[in-house]
């Protein structure tokens, strides 16, 4: 893990320093809080362990402080103090921290405490993991879509990126549920989501289930001719091999509406409501011209 170390006397530096460096950390090092709290708005440190007394900014200011700012990222904060009294401990707790040690710190006691750190930032992982996708197909959620989806459309428009926004639907699915039973349209729905992700690129693009067998496909940087040849990529990958369910492989099709915005000053002025409409009424007009295929639209 990488773990900022908030502590102003040098040998207590240097002990902790090389104790979790034995133990395979990264530690960044600061004199007090208001250093460190500096240091903790330019990057995310998964364990801060922070001393109580400190010239600047204590380890308490500091602590209610971090807790103050709104962050999408856990850190677990680690509290040195030499005070062993119940209520200095609970007000150490209570401004933020999450566990203390007593000074002097002893290495095998400070290994369990951050043992304890990573079971914990594992479980909020996993909490956000599951805050943010579909739980059936693994794509990202109409929530974070909606809260992402913002994110883009400001970001395309301070840069001057274009953004394309691909809704898509899978043709007839209905019929595979009463074909096939619900198991295999859950199952053609995990594949659907899978091949999209093959298909795209990992870093940048992404996926969210938007509802039902609906999803919509974001592609930050992606001119109208990416956007097309991404579209008809998986349209293609979709349509052409059948997906496998128990007893059965079953053959599907999907149709795509999407929208490029290339212009600045059109992104500024589209709402994410307005991009989903757009390409929501590409997506029908793909459906009424015979389904299994790609209307598209720029501005």
């Amino acid at each position: 893990m990488k773990i900022l170390v908030v502590e102003d006397d040098l040998f207590s530096q240097t002990v902790l320093k090389d104790a979790l460096e034995r133990g395979g950390h990264t530690v960044v090092l600061a004199g007090n809080g208001r250093d460190a709290l500096e240091l903790c708005e330019q990057e995310h440190f998964p364990v801060i362990i922070t001393d109580w007394v400190m010239p600047e900014m204590d380890g308490l200011v500091f602590c209610r402080a971090l807790r103050a700012k709104p962050s999408e990222d856990y850190s677990f904060i680690l509290l040195l103090t030499s005070l062993d009294k119940k209520n200095e401990l609970i007000a150490g707790l209570e401004a933020g921290a999450d566990e203390y040690l007593v000074k002097p710190v002893h290495e095998v006691e400070l290994t369990a405490r951050l043992k304890v750190a990573r079971r914990i930032l594992d479980l909020e992982t996993s909490l956000k993991q599951l805050a943010l996708h579909d739980q059936l197909t693994g794509a990202y959620n109409r929530g974070y879509l909606d809260r992402q989806l913002s994110k883009e459309i400001q970001r395309s428009w301070r840069y001057g990126h274009p953004l394309s926004v691909v809704m898509c639907d899978i043709d007839h699915f209905k019929a595979v549920n009463d074909r096939f039973g619900h198991q295999a349209g859950d199952l053609v729905l995990k594949e659907f989501v899978a091949r999209i992700n093959r298909s795209i690129r990992f870093e940048n693009d992404w996926v969210a289930r938007y509802g039902g067998e609906e999803f919509v496909i974001v592609l930050p940087e992606t001119p109208p001719a990416g956007c097309q040849l991404v579209a008809e990529r998986i349209r293609n990958i979709i349509a052409g091999t059948a997906v496998p369910v128990p007893g059965a492989a079953v053959e599907v099709t999907v149709s795509f509406g999407a929208i490029t915005i290339e212009n600045t000053t059109r992104i500024e002025e589209m709402t994410m409501d307005a991009i989903l409409g757009k390409a929501d009424e590409c997506l029908y007009r793909a459906k009424e011209t015979g389904r299994n295929r790609v209307v598209a639209v720029q501005f």
